[in-house]
């Protein structure tokens, strides 16, 4: 066979960059640049989508010779454009976003959570882009000058990557099943979703296979095929190589994102707070779905540790001389941002207990990195009620470098835990499914050594038990 070379592109909440992935299995970044973060008001969040796509073509001019193009994207971050034009309406709302949070509570309080738990398996909260989307088409101008001419077009940020891109309106199965407009059992927009949320179903994109013919971009003369898009974190897991029931994986960036498989069925948790997700669909395969739970702060904790300038460099918080600070009751819960998975609960904030005069800078670095742990694992007990989780878990991003942090997750887990050596997962997850796209199969990945984590034997239920009477301290403490 000849040479196939992928690109693959993972357009992330704080930088885009870019893969080269040859059918021989090899694979290297080649560029990435961050982009800037405006935050007009306490809570919004947004990015210039200008910027952004910028960005995406210089990435694509750092790889020689593209046979396909792979595009994974930031999943709940949305953005409104004119048909025409292509021009942006609006700045990309990003999933950390909070304005709309009244408006959630709204439609909370008017008891129509359930109604779109059963389609979606998704819970009502402002971090899934319904309600954002809602929130444009009210307060923007210029959306609602489009929507009159019928010259609207809106959706989560891949949509308008691919029709900058290709030219082609669409969105793909996994990014659409994350809007809470899309039901997840009849694999369509649903007009009552939409009808809750005042979003008009007809201006919502067409729906594809994850992998497939998107488009083709035109780079250098050549017409490039765009074969696969998917949601960042659901790249990772293809890329972390889950395949079957209860293979599970952990993401720890500027947020942790927990994912296990579960089947072909939708599982929905009306109780304990998890989101059901559809992680992909290939063709007329039938559709894969898990489980998915987040985390809202984990290296945005970090860097907000660093700003208070209470580390100057990453190696300080690699190894701390005394025991847990579990075991000598300073805990931190990380809510700097509310609370995810599986409370939703905006009006949590970030909170350490157990201070006193003996608290040294070194216990509060501690406790913050025991404190993410703590909030990934809960999601990981409550996932293991509904589909037994193997054995291993898969874990990637910044905060696994750390090893102080890959140890504690691993014994508070208790499962052996491996890290991959190549740890652009995203990257990798999608190039695959750029290259199975084509319609050439599986990719077969040159054998690495990973690196493994065994448990310690600790009281972990103890320090569980502990960590969630703090989580409930931490409950109702913001004003939104």
């Amino acid at each position: 066979m000849s040479n196939i070379r992928i690109a693959a592109v993972d357009q992330g909440t704080t930088s885009t960059k870019i893969m080269s992935l040859e059918n021989n299995g090899e694979s290297k970044i080649t560029f990435q640049r961050t982009h800037a973060q405006i935050v007009k008001n306490s809570g919004w969040v947004e990015h210039n989508p200008d910027e952004i796509y910028e960005n995406i073509c210089y990435s694509l001019q750092s790889v020689e010779n593209i046979d396909a193009i792979g595009l994974s994207h930031q999943g709940e971050t949305i953005v409104a454009w004119d048909a025409h034009t292509k021009e942006a309406l609006y700045n990309m709302i990003v999933w950390q976003d909070q304005r709309t949070e009244k408006e959630v509570q709204r439609l909370k309080d008017d008891g129509l959570e359930p109604i779109i738990q059963e389609k979606t398996g998704l819970l009502l909260d402002s971090y899934f882009p319904a309600s954002k989307i809602s929130w444009l088409l009210k307060n923007v101008p210029a959306v609602k000058l489009a929507l009159k001419k019928k010259r609207l077009r809106i959706g989560t940020s891949e949509s308008f990557f691919i029709d900058r891109l290709t030219g082609v309106y669409c969105t793909d199965y996994n990014s659409a099943s994350r809007t809470s407009l899309f039901n997840a059992k009849t694999l369509e927009w649903d007009d009552e979703l939409c009808k809750i949320f005042d979003v008009p179903i007809d201006i919502l994109p067409p729906i594809r296979s994850n992998i497939g013919e998107f488009g083709f971009h035109k780079l250098n003369g050549k017409y490039i095929p765009l074969t696969s898009v998917m949601v960042d974190q659901f790249a990772a897991v293809y890329g972390h190589g889950c395949s079957k029931i209860g293979d599970s994986k952990a993401t720890f960036g500027t947020g942790a994102f927990m994912q296990v498989i579960t089947g072909n069925e939708l599982v929905v948790d009306k109780k304990t707070g998890l989101s059901s997700a559809l992680f992909w669909k290939f063709g007329d395969e039938k559709p894969v779905f898990g489980l998915d739970a987040g985390v809202y702060n984990v290296g945005s904790a970090v860097d907000w540790l660093e700003k208070l300038g209470l580390f100057d460099t990453y190696k300080e918080i690699n190894n701390f001389e005394k025991k847990s600070a579990i075991e000598r009751d300073v805990i931190f819960v990380p809510a700097l941002s509310g609370l995810a998975c599986p409370y939703w609960d905006r009006t949590a904030s970030g909170t350490w207990t157990g201070l006193s005069l003996e608290t040294q800078r070194a216990d509060l670095l501690q406790s913050v990195l025991e404190g993410i742990a703590f909030r990934a694992v809960s999601n990981f007990k409550i996932m293991d009620n509904f589909t037994k989780l193997s054995e291993k878990i898969s874990i990637d991003g910044g905060l696994v470098k750390n090893p102080y942090f890959a140890q504690f997750f691993t014994d508070v887990v208790g499962k052996k835990v491996t890290i991959p050596q190549n740890n652009e997962l995203t990257s990798l997850g999608v190039g695959l499914l750029a290259y199975k796209g084509l319609g050439l199969g599986d990719l077969k990945i040159k054998e690495t050594k990973n690196k493994e984590y065994m448990p310690n034997n600790v009281d972990r239920e103890l320090w569980l038990e502990k960590f969630e009477r703090v989580v409930q301290k931490s409950r109702g403490t913001r004003v939104i």
